[in-house]
């Protein structure tokens, strides 16, 4: 059965500096991300592994290329088609918790839900059901971020991200800030959000995060390098485990 695209990416061009310091970043990269899958993109460090997230998701535009987003190329929409297209077609989920201190977890999320739907009611009761996907207690929806650990911001920021249904979630290093319990706490709410179908693109260069993945894709030299397909996640599978730590040696790891 053959997958469904959902970003089509063909040669991509991104560059910084000036022209007698010139870094470039990719210079002819095509990408397809597929609709329900869990994309981690990987590579060593300066790769290019944010600025493709950034490009892929609207956030920032290549120099050239094409990209297909659900139908729309959405590299030529201006910055204010963009930001609504962005605001309905994406979820962001970053390593540093962008709530609003001094809002309660619950005001964080239908603040943003308020931006797509004005039916504040619907988007509570959507946000009571996320929120006990991520597991935080009724108690803790009135709390602020500061009130919480950053375990549990982290996550009240997932809700925050899902909480108009967008076509893809993107998340860059998501874990980066956090301990391992709380890591693990968070990458269990990615696991259970691909489990009901979310599709998924996480940039990350921690190995037990990138696990959580269906298929990898791991940056080199301006290009996809390579990429490895997981399914499904089971952390007692050895052969699947295996199977990623060999394609990362691959890839010169």
């Amino acid at each position: 059965m053959s997958r469904q695209t959902i970003i089509s990416a063909a040669h991509l061009k991104k560059s910084f500096g000036t022209k007698e310091n010139v870094q470039t970043i990719y210079s002819d990269l095509n990408i397809n991300i597929y609709r329900g899958d869990f994309t981690v993109i990987m590579g060593s460090s300066g790769a290019g592994k944010s600025t493709l997230m950034y490009s892929l998701s609207g956030m920032d535009k290549p120099d050239g290329g094409q990209i297909d987003f659900d139908g729309t190329d959405i590299t030529k929409l201006n910055s204010d088609r963009l930001a609504v297209f962005r605001r309905r077609q994406c979820g962001f989920v970053f390593q540093q918790i962008y709530l609003i201190d001094k809002m309660s977890l619950m005001d964080n999320v239908v603040t943003a839900g308020v931006l797509t739907n004005k039916n504040k009611e619907d988007i509570r009761a959507n946000a009571k059901q996320l929120f006990s996907l991520v597991n935080i207690p009724e108690i803790t929806w009135e709390k602020t971020p500061s009130q919480i650990s950053g375990g549990e911001a982290q996550r009240a920021g997932i809700v925050r991200a899902v909480i108009n249904h967008p076509n893809v979630l993107f998340a860059d290093e998501p874990t980066g800030a956090l301990n391992s319990a709380n890591g693990t706490a968070v990458l269990d709410v990615f696991s259970s959000l691909h489990e009901k179908g979310q599709s998924i693109v996480m940039v990350t260069h921690d190995k037990k995060s990138a696990l959580r993945g269906s298929r990898i894709l791991y940056i080199k030299d301006g290009k996809i390098g390579g990429e490895c397909h997981l399914g499904k996640f089971d952390p007692n599978n050895a052969e699947r485990c295996g199977h990623f730590e060999k394609f990362l040696t691959e890839m010169g790891w």
